[in-house]
């Protein structure tokens, strides 16, 4: 959704420089190019000797993966069905069936390979499809430094690449980063390392010792010691359990900061758990030594805004996570999604910037929020802690990026719509109507059509003065004679841009040489409008709500033949009224006035009220005045066309009953009311051009 002022902008697939090719870059690439835009990715790496254990797929970035068409199942990802949490010594102190619990999420919380997830992602983003392109991915390519005012990225040999937009996913380490205002921190360790490691199931299944421990599918286990803690869960089909043994940094004195760690040392590992239980210690055990990891957890101040003119950070860039929540990677994969819906298939290139800002105000909170929670679920145990974890659990899975993004989107674009129109539902945004497009564009009305036929009378001023609005002062005839005018016109319109080409139909009782009188004394004249009734909802709504005009529904028929014209009105096939317009001879157009309201006075004078809602507050006004709509201010102006006219014509009104119109008898009973002294005139005006009554107004 975009809203244009003057000239069109320029619209076309943006082109898309994305620096890093880890899970969120590569997720970024897969749905920005089902935006339709021209994507490239530059990775520092040759992605031959990728390393890495699993990653929590839970149902908030599972759900974004499915959209996407990427099932990890199908490459080896298996449900998390237990939680199970000892202390140090092996003592049970909590477990979990997440089975049924997992119900309550739309997708599923699954444990994957990283690798295996990896591997995916970048055969999805380099390989064409019917509809999308295989996305360039240039490997050993490292970034020096970027322009974000001109989206330009220079390589170290000094090769310089231009697009419309950088995305930064370049990680713990970002490169990127330096270029946003307050992103020159780096991540630093905050005292504690992790081992990392895989081991066969079999294996441990094999074992007396450590069967116990892995008895059960899906089961992630936690040992808590009161600084340091082991984590345990399969992936691959459950043939292989992913450990994370976090300890004081100090004890494994690792030498990197490198986000997958050096090579450590199995004795010394399980040197630093030896105080915990024996079982768990054979299970670590069983790690091959060549393939225990070990890295510092690095952590960072929050930056104050991921974005600078056409570039945009996401994942380890932005904000990157301690894993103890396993949020990291699906985190990063909420950032892909929730850019790719702010940068839509119809972005314009000039909203590039504005739009980047709005995809800071969607995540920057979410991101830093559950960042928070990770380093609270990451301080050491005392044993006493009460946190929130089912807390922690609601707000991080409940929670579909998708859709989120794309409701900032519309609000986002709502919010920049000139004048827009709301009334309700307003969940679904400003309304269309007769006045605007759902995005505030001006309509049409020129190349409408209209055909009016109007009965003019003399009748009693008294009776018609009744129909003032009762107890409200400053209304009056014009004129102090008894007898005045009063018309009843019907309009069929047709070719209503708002309504697809179609139309509907009106009538209404008109009550001519009518003024009101301001508190300063003014007058504004005009025609008074007591009621308006339409044969759509459509229009009764907007009118009645934007425009304040005194509108119910009923059925309008129209018999129109080569001499006559008859009009029936009714509800739910009870007829109240017939109007008859016969020996019609064809006129002048220029000898006409008044083709919409059946007589050419100043507008249309009328009452606005709007109930305030409550059963306390029956007989008080949420909104009520005074309006009126000059027809010199009418836009488009009528065109007539044919003119018909005659003095032979009829009103005939049947108030019917209570049991037959039981939401209009007291309004069709008052119009029986009105007499019929004279039939001044009858008319029925063809013409184009349909005022689309944007002038009414409160008169003060």
């Amino acid at each position: 959704m975009t809203i244009t002022n003057g000239a069109d902008p320029e619209i076309r697939p943006l082109k898309v420089l994305i620096v890093g090719a880890g899970i969120g870059g590569l997720t970024a690439a897969i749905a920005l190019r089902n935006q339709g835009h021209d994507i490239q990715i530059f990775e520092q790496s040759h992605l031959a000797t990728e390393t890495g254990a699993a990653i929590h797929l839970a149902p908030n970035a599972n759900g974004i993966l499915r959209r996407l068409g990427i099932f990890a199942e199908e490459f080896g990802a298996n449900p998390m069905e237990r939680l199970v949490e000892y202390n140090a010594t092996g003592e049970l102190r909590r477990e979990m069936e997440l089975t049924d619990s997992n119900k309550k999420w739309l997708h599923p919380w699954l444990l994957a390979h990283r690798i295996d997830l990896h591997n995916h992602l970048k055969r999805v983003v380099t390989t064409a499809t019917e509809q999308y392109p295989a996305v360039p991915l240039h490997t050993g390519s490292r970034i020096a430094c970027v322009d974000a005012e001109t989206a330009t990225i220079t390589l170290q040999d000094g090769t310089q690449v231009q697009g419309d937009v950088v995305v930064g996913a370049d990680g713990v380490h970002s490169v990127t980063r330096h270029a946003i205002p307050g992103g020159q921190l780096k991540a630093a360790c905050r005292g504690k390392s992790a081992f990392r490691f895989l081991v066969s199931k079999d294996a441990a299944l094999s074992d007396p010792i450590t069967a116990r421990l892995v008895q059960h599918q899906g089961q992630l286990s936690i040992w808590y010691g009161s600084d340091r803690r082991i984590i345990m869960y399969p992936t691959s089909h459950n043939t292989v359990l992913n450990f994370v043994a976090i300890h004081p940094e100090a004890e494994s004195a690792a030498e990197s900061d490198d986000t997958w760690g050096q090579q450590g040392n199995l004795d010394k590992m399980l040197h630093i758990f030896k105080g915990f239980d024996s079982a768990i210690l054979s299970l670590l055990g069983k790690a091959g030594p060549q393939t225990v990891k070990v890295w510092r957890l690095l952590d960072m101040d929050v930056i104050p805004q991921w974005h600078h003119h056409r570039l945009a950070l996401l994942g380890d860039a932005a904000h990157p996570f301690l894993p103890h929540q396993g949020q990291g990677g699906g985190i990063a994969i909420e950032d892909a999604i929730s850019l790719s819906v702010v940068l839509g298939k119809d972005t314009p290139v000039a909203e590039v910037h504005e739009r980047l800002k709005l995809y800071h105000d969607i995540r920057h909170e979410r991101a830093t929020r559950i960042q928070g929670f990770s380093r609270l679920i990451g301080e050491d145990r005392t044993g006493d802690d009460d946190l929130d974890m089912y807390g922690f659990a609601n707000y991080n899975f409940g929670h579909d990026e998708f859709d989120n993004s794309t409701q900032r989107l519309r609000e986002w674009t709502w919010n920049r719509i000139p004048n827009p129109y709301w009334r309700m539902p307003i969940a679904f945004g400003p309304m269309p109507g007769p006045r605007q497009t759902h995005l505030g564009v001006p309509r049409d009305g020129t190349n409408s059509t209209f055909t009016t036929a109007s009965i003019k009378f003399k009748t009693s001023r008294t009776v018609l003065q009744n129909l003032f609005p009762p107890g409200r002062k400053g209304w009056r005839f014009t004129s102090p004679e008894t007898v005045a005018y009063a018309s009843f016109s019907q309009t069929t319109l047709g070719k209503m841009e708002w309504l697809g080409g179609s139309g509907y139909k009106h009538i209404g009782l008109y009550v001519h040489g009518v003024e009101y009188v301001k508190d300063d004394g003014s007058v504004v004249q005009g025609t008074y409008l007591p009621i308006l009734f339409e044969s759509l909802t459509d229009p009764i709504v907007s009118g009645r709500e934007e425009l304040g005009m005194p509108k119910l529904y009923t059925s309008v028929d129209v018999y129109r033949r080569s001499h006559s014209y008859r009009i029936r009105t009714g509800w739910e096939g009870a007829l109240w009224g017939n109007f008859l317009l016969e020996d019609l001879v064809e006129v002048d157009p220029s000898t006409t006035t008044g083709a919409l309201s059946g007589e050419a006075d100043a507008g249309i004078l009328a009452y606005k009220y709007i109930p305030k809602t409550g059963r306390e507050n029956k007989n008080v006004a949420a909104e009520e005045y005074a309006i009126f709509d000059a027809f010199a201010k009418a836009v488009p102006t009528p065109r007539p066309q044919k003119v018909y006219t005659t003095k032979k014509a009829s009103i005939q009104i049947d108030p019917l009953d209570w049991e037959q119109l039981p939401t209009l008898h007291h309004v069709i009973s008052r119009l029986a009311e009105v007499p019929v002294f004279e039939i001044v005139g009858a008319k029925v005006v063809e013409g184009t051009g349909v005022p689309d009554v944007s002038g009414a107004a409160p008169i003060e």
